[in-house]
C-alpha cells in the first residue's frame, strides 16, 4: 500500500502578543467606523495604528488597514475591531482612546492621548 503524501503544514504567522484595551481602545463610534470601511476597502481586516515622526508637534498617528500582522506587533481586540500596535507605538500610545465622529465640522477620527503633552488643533499631532 503506498504511502500518502504527507501535508505540508500551515505557513507560520509572525510571533504577535496579546495586548488588552489599556493599550488603546475604541469607542463603539469608532469600531463601527472601522468595521465599514474594512468591508468597503477590502485591504485587510486589521487596523493598523502607528506614531511616526512629523506633524505640527513632532509626532503623527497613522491609520491604515493590514491584511497580517507584522512580527512583533500588539494585537488589541476593541469595539469589534482587530487592532495592530507596534512596539515602539505602544510606547506613546499605552491609555488612548480612538473615537469617530460623524459631523461635517470636526468629524472623523479623534485620539485621546494621556500621554501627550501638546496636540494640534486638528488632532493628527502631538507632543510627548
Amino acid at each position: 500500500m503506498p504511502e500518502s503524501p504527507a501535508l505540508a503544514p500551515p505557513p507560520a504567522r509572525p510571533a504577535i502578543r496579546e495586548g488588552g484595551e489599556s493599550l488603546v481602545r475604541l469607542t463603539e463610534a469608532a469600531g463601527s467606523k472601522v468595521r465599514a470601511l474594512i468591508a468597503r476597502e477590502n485591504q485587510g481586516g486589521f487596523l493598523r495604528i502607528a506614531i511616526t515622526g512629523g506633524g505640527c508637534n513632532g509626532l503623527s498617528y497613522k491609520l491604515k488597514f493590514a491584511s497580517e500582522p507584522s512580527r512583533g506587533d500588539i494585537l488589541v481586540r476593541s469595539a469589534g475591531v482587530e487592532v495592530l500596535v507596534d512596539a515602539r507605538t505602544a510606547l506613546y500610545l499605552k491609555g488612548t482612546q480612538l473615537d469617530h465622529s460623524a459631523q461635517l465640522i470636526a468629524g472623523g477620527f479623534k485620539f485621546t492621548n494621556p500621554n501627550a503633552k501638546a496636540s494640534c488643533s486638528c488632532g493628527e499631532s502631538f507632543s510627548v
